[in-house]
């Protein structure tokens, strides 16, 4: 008795071929392309240094000597050596009734025989006052007294008040902590209400009041509508 095996009708035809999992075929092409990579990183690579290394030798021959960056030797004075210079200095504090005040300046010179005295140069003093308003005042020159937190002002002096009144003499005593202000030389200013020119002054309760000393001229203007 004899067995036979059953082919399907369709047993001849053609068969593709099996295909190799995907993940292998994946696997296999980075491997050339980072062989690759290796082998221009080793080429480039000292290439590249040499052209740094030759940019950087023929570099001071490549630009023009006005070009050129030099060191020369400077001669320091003591005088400046013995002082502390700041550019753009600013002191922030609160007088004795807890009201801010802002001192700045272009330049402040500490020296060394007195830490207490600060020379400024274009200072600029700006208080707030209780009422919400404030006064600025400007100077040519000023020094600052940090144990009695007192600023002179000394040259082109400049008091603004932002109700729209505006003085002008040549020196003032500025009480930071007291929240006054007094000049005992000619003073000139302008406001709302008029001109006045006086022997001195003296700003009194933080801005609240001012004060015109000796002899003084005033002109009133009338009031708008008037």
């Amino acid at each position: 008795m004899s067995s036979q095996t059953h082919i399907p009708q369709d047993a001849n035809a053609d068969w593709p071929a099996p295909t190799p999992p995907r993940s292998r075929r994946a696997r296999r092409l980075p491997v050339a392309g980072y062989s690759r990579m290796v082998f221009l990183m080793k080429v480039l690579l000292p290439s590249i240094a040499v052209v740094l290394v030759g940019l950087v030798i023929a570099w001071p021959e490549l630009i023009s000597d006005d070009g050129r960056f030099r060191l020369n030797a400077v001669r320091i004075d003591q005088r400046d050596a013995e002082t502390l210079r700041m550019v753009n200095p600013r002191y922030v504090g609160t007088d004795d009734r807890n009201q801010p005040f802002n001192v700045t300046a272009d330049v402040a010179t500490q020296s060394s025989g007195n830490s207490n005295l600060v020379t400024l140069d274009h200072p600029k003093a700006d208080i707030a006052l209780q009422d919400g308003s404030w006064v600025a005042l400007t100077a040519s020159d000023g020094l600052y007294h940090r144990d009695r937190q007192s600023i002179d002002l000394k040259g082109a002096v400049n008091i603004f008040h932002d109700s729209g009144y505006e003085f002008r003499s040549e020196s003032a005593l500025i009480d930071l902590k007291a929240g006054t202000a007094a000049g005992e030389q000619t003073v000139t200013g302008q406001g709302p209400g008029g001109d006045i020119e006086a022997e001195g002054f003296q700003i009194l309760d933080r801005g609240a009041r001012i004060l015109f000393t000796g002899k003084a001229r005033l002109v009133m203007y009338p009031a708008a509508g008037g």
